[in-house]
C-alpha cells in the first residue's frame, strides 16, 4: 500500500487532507440526505392524513343524493387523488385524478387495510394510499386518498445533484487548501534541509534556522542545533585528542629513534654493557608506549560500552590499604609519608578491578604532584548511606582556571610533575567511579593541596 503513496510529504499531506475531506463530506451528505428524505416522507404522510380529513368533511351532496367533492385541475400535482367506497366494496365516487391515474390494487386495499398508509407501485412513480371508514352525511363510507411520491422524489434528485456537483468542488477546494497549507507548514523544513546539506565537518558552527522555537518544527530545529553543538564539541575534542595522542606518541618514538641512530652512528663497536644500556633505554620508551596504548584502549572500550563490569561487595578500607602498600615505595623515593584512616565500615557494590584502577590513579597522582617531604592522607568513611574514599595531598593544587577540564583526557590540570604522565589518570578514574554508580569530585584546600573524593551508595544500585 505504501508504495502507491507519493514520496513527497507535502503530497501525502494533501492526499490525506483530500481523503479526510471526502470522508467527512460523504458522511455529512449521507446524513443530510437521510434526514431530508425522512422529513419529506413524514410531510407526505401528514398531507395524506390531511387529505383524508378534508375528504370526510368537505363532501357535497347533489339533489339526486349523490356525493361530490371539489376536484380542481386534474393535471395539477396538488389536485386530490380520491376514491369513495361503500362498506361492501362498491365504488361510489372518484376524482378526475383518480380516473387518470388508476391504481389496480386500490380496490383490494380498501377492504383490507384501514387507517394505515401503504406504498403502491405504479407505472410512473409509487403512490401512497390511506383508506379508512368515515360517515359522510348520514351514510357510512370508506374513503381512500392517495398522494404521488413524484414531488418528493424530484426534490431528492435535486438534492443528490447538488451533492454530486458540490462534492467535487469541495474536494478540489480541500486539495488546493491542503496543498497550500502543507506547503506553508513545511516551508521551514525545506529551509532546514537546505541549511543542513551545507553543514559539513568543517562548518559545524553553523545552525539550522528557527522561526518559532515554541512549535513542533521549532523544537525539532532546536533539537538538531543542540545535536550539532554536541557534534561540534565532540569534533573539537577528537581533534584535541588526536593532537595530544600524536604528541604523546611522538615523544617516545623520537627517543627510540634518537637512541638507535646514535648507537648506529658510532664507528667504534661498543661493548655488551653499552648495547644493553641502549636497548634498556629503548625498552623504557616501549613500556611508556605500551602503558599509553593500554590506557587509551581502556577508555575506548569504556566509550563504546565494551568494558563489562562484575559487581561485588568491595571494602574500601581493604582496597585503600592494598593500593597504598603497593605504591608506598614511590612515596619513599620522595621521602613522603602516607597515612590511612578508617571510620565505620565503608563498603559498596562495584567491580573491584575497575575501582582499584581509580584508587591507584588517585594515589599515584597524589604522590606524583606532592613535593618531596610532603604528606598524603587516605581516608575511608561510611555515613548517611554513602561509602566515601578521600585522597588528600599537600601538592600545589589545581589552578582555578583549569579545574573545569581537569577530568578531560590529556589534561594535566596545569600542574607539572617532571613531565611525567599522559593526563589520562583522572579521566580513567572518573570513568571507573561513574561506571560503578559513584561520583568523583575535587575539593581544593585554602592553603595548599587537593582532596579527591569518591562517593558510592552503600546499597546495590538497580540495573
Amino acid at each position: 500500500m505504501s508504495r502507491w503513496l507519493p514520496r513527497s510529504l507535502r503530497a501525502r499531506l494533501t492526499l490525506w487532507s483530500v481523503a479526510a475531506t471526502v470522508l467527512v463530506l460523504g458522511l455529512y451528505a449521507s446524513a443530510v440526505f437521510v434526514l431530508v428524505q425522512r422529513n419529506l416522507s413524514n410531510a407526505l404522510d401528514d398531507r395524506l392524513r390531511s387529505d383524508f380529513r378534508w375528504a370526510t368533511e368537505m363532501a357535497d351532496q347533489r339533489p339526486d343524493g349523490t356525493l361530490t367533492w371539489f376536484e380542481g385541475d386534474e393535471w395539477n400535482e396538488e389536485s386530490p387523488w380520491l376514491q369513495v367506497w361503500t362498506p361492501d366494496g362498491q365504488l361510489v365516487y372518484r376524482t378526475a385524478v383518480a380516473r387518470r391515474i388508476p391504481i389496480p390494487a386500490s380496490d383490494e386495499l380498501v377492504l383490507t387495510d384501514h387507517n394505515r398508509i401503504m406504498t403502491v407501485a405504479t407505472a410512473a412513480v409509487p403512490f401512497r394510499l390511506l383508506a379508512g371508514p368515515a360517515t359522510i352525511g348520514t351514510r357510512p363510507m370508506v374513503v381512500q386518498v392517495g398522494r404521488s411520491e413524484a414531488i418528493m422524489r424530484r426534490e431528492l434528485r435535486e438534492l443528490q445533484l447538488l451533492f454530486l456537483l458540490g462534492l467535487p468542488l469541495g474536494v478540489a477546494a480541500a486539495a488546493a487548501g491542503g496543498y497550500s497549507l502543507a506547503r506553508r507548514a513545511l516551508a521551514p523544513v525545506d529551509g532546514m534541509a537546505e541549511r543542513g546539506q551545507a553543514i559539513t565537518a568543517a562548518r559545524l558552527s553553523e545552525r539550522l534556522p528557527v522561526d518559532n522555537p515554541h512549535d513542533e518544527l521549532g523544537r525539532l530545529a532546536t533539537a538538531f542545533n543542540t545535536m550539532l553543538a554536541r557534534l561540534e564539541t565532540s569534533f573539537d575534542q577528537m581533534r584535541k585528542f588526536a593532537g595530544n595522542v600524536s604528541h604523546e606518541l611522538r615523544t617516545p618514538l623520537t627517543a627510540i629513534r634518537s637512541v638507535g641512530e646514535v648507537a648506529l652512528r658510532e664507528s667504534e663497536p661498543r661493548d655488551t654493557a653499552a648495547y644493553r644500556a641502549v636497548i634498556g633505554s629503548m625498552l623504557e620508551e616501549v613500556d611508556r608506549l605500551t602503558y599509553l596504548t593500554e590506557r587509551l584502549l581502556l577508555l575506548s572500550r569504556a566509550d563504546t560500552g565494551q568494558q563489562t563490569l562484575s559487581p561485588e561487595t568491595v571494602d574500601l578500607r581493604s582496597l585503600a590499604d592494598d593500593v597504598a602498600s603497593q605504591l608506598e615505595v614511590l612515596a619513599e623515593e620522595k621521602q613522603q609519608s602516607v597515612s590511612i584512616r578508617h571510620e565505620g565500615c565503608p563498603a559498596c557494590q562495584a567491580d573491584q578491578m575497575v575501582l582499584r584502577q581509580a584508587v591507584t590513579n588517585l594515589i599515584d597522582n597524589a604522590i606524583k604532584y606532592t613535593p618531596t617531604g610532603g604528606h598524603i592522607l587516605i581516608r575511608a568513611t561510611a555515613a548517611n548511606g554513602q561509602a566515601t574514599l578521600e585522597v588528600t595531598d599537600t601538592g600545589p593544587g589545581v589552578p582555578v582556571e583549569r579545574r573545569s577540564g581537569m577530568f578531560d583526557r590529556f589534561d594535566r590540570g596545569g600542574r607539572a610533575a617532571d613531565g611525567a604522565g599522559a593526563g589520562l589518570g583522572l579521566a580513567i578514574a572518573k570513568w571507573a567511579v561513574e561506571a560503578n554508580f559513584g561520583k568523583l569530585s575535587y575539593e581544593p584546600h585554602a592553603g595548599q593541596g587537593s582532596t579527591f573524593r569518591m562517593s558510592f551508595p552503600t546499597h546495590a544500585p538497580a540495573e
